[in-house]
């Protein structure tokens, strides 16, 4: 019994100090923002003219809200969309999320994507042209261009809109701006040469945010720029674009990257993203900015240049996602369209190989269940199902080791301090019979990597988000909300802020039930003889307990029902291999008082 004790509190120490270790002793990287802008110009591969900065020369924003607010709107309405487009640069900066909001109360907020420049945090985007040649900065639209709705009025599915400039030089602008039922736009660029003189011009388009936004800023997850460039995902946190190299041509600190024939470039946040997507198979210049002073970040597609000649007309056309991060609407954009590793915008970690197929599964049993607690736990079934060959030798192994215990223990008494002799008869003894000491340990190794997975899971997905379970529980994304602190609501006060440190220590249901859990598949076995082993055993389940209590409630809810799915397989195993446990009994046995040894 000593052995296998020592294997499970082995196993039991490493899985603890190996959460410990990933969630405590790895915190975020503190860099510090390089002031210093004399560093080295990089170079525009391509010979690619740059988008001009927004909000610097060359194409000025308005600078207050009341501005932004006498400038003519089209509006944009879908069945998932709310918002509307300025006139001014013909800017997308106006965007609301019909079907999230901002909590779990139903007169919440909607959530708002894009802004206006003027409020709190503008956020847009914009598309334009980058001249060459005899052309200057006048002579193409930009951001402060005023353009003329000549077709449509209201961007809806099947309703596009054109835009219309001339820049009286014998150039006219056109911009149609298409978009889908969820969260896809297409826009088409086009330029009508009526003068007598070819034109060469560079077509751009830009992502901006004003100011650094708020983020979660969690180690595991990813907020900043993400980009696909031929197959190969790069990822930047805000932090890091202060970093970047300057480009004193366009008074930024700039990252650039020729993407071949297939990427896409922008900004995401936990939930949402807004991404510049080139049509795939074309080329482009993918860029990274950051504008000091202004404190703007900014990302980019600059497409090659494009030559017209007199008489002649030329188009390009390239698309924005702009919305929620939903897997399935992701998923359908990449296989549909060809959007190379549009899923991977979805920060799935580094555990990319196990939470992309959990999480499909995941999101297969919601269909087929329709409630998210439920699917976790049948998807924790199927994950039992998957490792029950492995675990059925595993119980049986600790099956086998207790029917050792009695020649266990002659054998310990003949070698009495000799540790070498007590090795080398253990050894004999399980070659002799077959018995694998180890083997209790290896189902518990293998849900590390699956904890951590479903951890993912849950933290960075939005169909976890504000997805309810049963009564209380109306998030499983979040810590359960009740608390000891008031009884679990029977006490008329509220119960700590779940970001306190009291919310620490008045855990709620959920948290109690997992430590419950862990106790019943512990009473499963008699209690060690050991005095240390047997108060590492008590305190266990009520450590972790408390130190899982803060996590979200859809992860809890998973560790209780391995849990409850692991104390039967276990009980089953082992009265199949003549061992009846002594549940209650050892259950007893805890809150009996030891004897005082006769003198």
């Amino acid at each position: 019994m000593g052995d296998q004790n020592k294997n499970l509190i082995l196993a039991t120490a490493l899985s603890f100090a190996v959460i410990l270790v990933w969630f405590l002793l790895f915190p975020p990287e503190q860099q510090a923002m390089d002031p210093n802008m004399d560093g080295a110009v990089a170079e525009q591969a391509g010979g690619v003219a740059p988008a001009p900065p927004a909000g610097l020369d060359g194409a000025p924003v308005p600078a207050a809200e009341a501005v932004a607010a006498e400038i003519p709107r089209v509006a944009i309405n879908t069945p998932r969309l709310a918002g509307s487009i300025s006139l001014q640069g013909g800017r997308i900066d106006d965007l609301l999320l019909k079907d999230y909001r901002e909590t779990t109360a139903p007169d919440s907020d909607i959530v708002r994507l894009l802004e206006p420049v003027g409020g709190q945090s503008a956020y847009y985007a914009l598309y334009g042209w980058s001249p060459s040649g005899q052309l200057g900065y006048e002579d193409v639209p930009d951001a402060s261009t005023e353009w003329t709705l000549v077709s449509g009025e209201t961007l809806a599915p099947g309703q596009p809109i054109t835009l219309s400039w001339d820049n009286g030089s014998g150039l006219t602008f056109t911009r149609r701006i298409e978009v889908d039922a969820d969260y896809l736009f297409t826009i088409t660029e086009g330029v009508q040469n009526a003068s007598t003189e070819a034109v060469r011009m560079t077509p751009y388009g830009i992502v901006a945010r004003h100011g650094r936004p708020d983020t979660v800023d969690f180690f595991i997850l990813h907020e900043g720029v993400v980009q696909m460039s031929d197959g190969s995902l790069n990822e930047s946190k805000y932090k890091h674009m202060a970093e970047f190299p300057v480009v004193e041509r366009e008074r930024a600190r700039a990252e650039v990257v020729e993407v071949a024939q297939n990427g896409w470039i922008g900004f995401t946040d936990k939930y949402w993203m807004t991404t510049l997507i080139p049509t795939p198979g074309q080329p482009f210049t993918a860029v990274s900015k950051y504008v000091p002073g202004a404190e703007i970040y900014q990302t980019e597609t600059r497409l090659p240049p494009v030559t017209v000649e007199p008489g002649q007309q030329a188009e390009v056309q390239t698309m924005l996602f702009a919305g929620a991060k939903e897997w399935e609407t992701i998923r359908a954009y990449q296989n549909d369209l060809g959007i190379g590793g549009f899923i991977d915008s979805i920060d799935w970690g580094w555990f990319f190989f196990l939470t992309k197929p959990i999480f499909a599964v995941l999101h297969w049993l919601h269909g087929i269940i329709g409630n998210m607690g439920w699917s976790i736990i049948a998807l924790t079934l199927l994950l039992k199902a998957v490792l029950f060959p492995l675990a059925y030798k595993s119980y049986v192994s600790m099956a086998r080791m207790k029917e050792l215990q009695p020649e266990m223990e002659k054998i310990k008494e003949r070698a009495g301090d000799d540790r070498q002799k007590l090795q080398q008869e253990m050894m004999t003894l399980y070659r002799e019979k077959k018995v694998n000491p180890a083997a209790g340990c290896l189902p518990i190794l293998l849900q590390i990597p699956i904890f951590f997975s479903l951890y993912k899971v849950i933290f960075v997905t939005i169909e976890l988000r504000h997805a309810p379970w049963i009564g209380w529980i109306d998030d499983l994304s979040a810590p359960d909300p009740s608390s000891i602190f008031n009884l679990f609501g029977l006490l008329p006060w509220a119960a700590p802020d779940p970001n306190s440190f009291l919310a620490l220590i008045f855990i709620g249901v959920m948290p109690i039930a997992l430590g419950i859990s862990m106790w019943l598949q512990q009473k499963l076995n008699p209690a060690p003889a050991d005095p240390t082993q047997k108060m590492i055993f008590a305190w266990m389940p009520w450590v972790f307990m408390f130190m899982l209590g803060g996590f979200a409630s859809g992860l809890v809810l998973y560790w209780i029902a391995n849990n409850m799915i692991t104390f039967t397989q276990q009980y089953i195993i082992m009265r199949s291999h003549g061992h009846k446990p002594d549940l209650f009994g050892n259950i007893a046995s805890g809150f009996r008082r030891s004897k005082p040894q006769a003198k």
